[in-house]
């Protein structure tokens, strides 16, 4: 058995996800760790060849991880017939016109999500990348969550009966800016510059939705830009154009209804950033990232309701914890490993540019329900 060079051009991992996520805790891990082994028993080893702006800040970055390539010329990067894969974590509005420059070159891509920040675009990338023959995914990351994982396995296992309810929570405060340092950069909050939490967010909840508790039919949303001035990296005040906060109901094939609140201006009183609670005829569960707890039929308790008496039943004693039976690995490295395999031995892969464009058409349908203030049904994507 051997270990095969796999070349990875990395655009965009300068910024916090890209860095963290895709760099540091994917593609150098996957190298420390020896490479992805195939089913021949060959390893991909990742070589990455770090793209950006800024020659200073890439050459440092390449530096302390121990890359040997970096450069600054994204064409000539492209060039190279040894680097196969072309990865993309930057500016979703520059992002189109990336992958399909890359594309062109005959570079298998892979990239973050939304994957443009209207359909016509979205659409226009898969079909450039079909017509050309090349593999493509797009990240899928909370699929991979060990808490989103653990509602697959008793989806699976039966254990709701029928699925009726899902309820969403998302999000967390995000600092304004000016006497604390915000959390998210300051083009998150700029429509102009492809922000809103409606495009970042409803492309996750397009996938979970789909894949964990039925495909999307129709939707209804509604955004609101809660704080109007922000301030920016330099320290400078800026007009907030774009939703910090939205509230969306969706109907889901097979009946269940799924709400999800989500937003960068809640302070966070439950058990992590985002939680899910599924409820079903046989019983419920809430998963977090990591975590899940479930409560069965048999197990339920027989509330009273009863306002003239203080509560003192512990609700949460009611609920038991999911173990942990399987060890799981960071949910983008395991993407990253999974998207190897598909490029270098044709191991099957769902998670394409098709199911990115997928989210980008619900959030068109979920700025227009908020625009109209209606319902909108969400057709099949016809490629």
């Amino acid at each position: 058995m051997s270990t095969k060079r796999l070349g990875v051009i990395m655009n965009g991992v300068t910024g916090r996800m890209g860095l963290n996520q895709h760099l540091i805790r994917s593609i150098i891990a996957i190298r420390n760790q020896g490479g992805v082994v195939l089913k021949s028993g060959d390893r991909m080893l990742p070589d990455p060849i770090l793209v950006g702006r800024n020659a200073d800040k890439i050459e440092r970055l390449a530096k302390q991880y121990g890359v040997e390539r970096w450069t600054t010329d994204l064409d000539k990067a492209l060039e190279n017939k040894d680097d196969t894969i072309f990865f993309d974590a930057a500016t979703t509005q520059a992002r189109p016109g990336l992958l399909s420059k890359a594309v062109d070159a005959g570079k298998h891509i892979y990239c973050e999500k939304p994957i443009a920040t209207n359909l016509p675009e979205a659409i226009e990338v898969v079909k450039r990348a079909n017509a050309k023959g090349i593999k493509h995914g797009t990240v899928q990351d909370k699929l991979f969550l060990p808490g989103l994982k653990k509602l697959a396995m008793l989806r699976d296992s039966g254990f709701f009966g029928r699925m009726l309810s899902v309820r969403g929570e998302f999000g967390y405060w995000v600092f304004e800016g000016d006497w604390q340092e915000a959390q998210r950069p300051s083009w998150n909050y700029r429509s102009e510059d492809g922000g809103g939490i409606i495009l970042d967010m409803v492309c996750h909840w397009r996938y979970v939705l789909d894949n964990l508790f039925g495909e999307v039919e129709s939707l209804t949303c509604m955004g609101t830009t809660d704080i109007p001035e922000r301030w920016d990296e330099e320290g400078k005040k800026y007009k907030a154009t774009a939703d910090d906060s939205a509230y969306a109901t969706f109907k889901l094939k097979g009946g269940v209804i799924a709400h999800m609140n989500m937003s960068w201006v809640t302070r966070v009183y439950r058990d992590d950033l985002v939680t899910f609670q599924v409820d079903g005829t046989h019983g419920s569960a809430v998963a977090g990232l990591t975590e899940c707890m479930i409560q069965a039929r048999q197990a339920t308790p027989r509330p009273v309701w009863n306002p003239d008496e203080k509560r003192t039943h512990d609700f949460y004693a009611d609920w038991q914890k999911v173990p942990d039976n399987v060890s799981y690995d960071n949910g983008f490295k395991e993407q990253w490993e999974m998207f190897i395999r598909h490029v270098c031995e044709d191991a099957p892969y769902k998670y394409t540019l098709l199911e990115g464009a997928k989210g980008v058409q619900l959030v068109e349908c979920a700025l227009q329900s908020w625009k109209e203030r209606r319902w909108v049904d969400v057709p099949t994507i016809k490629v």
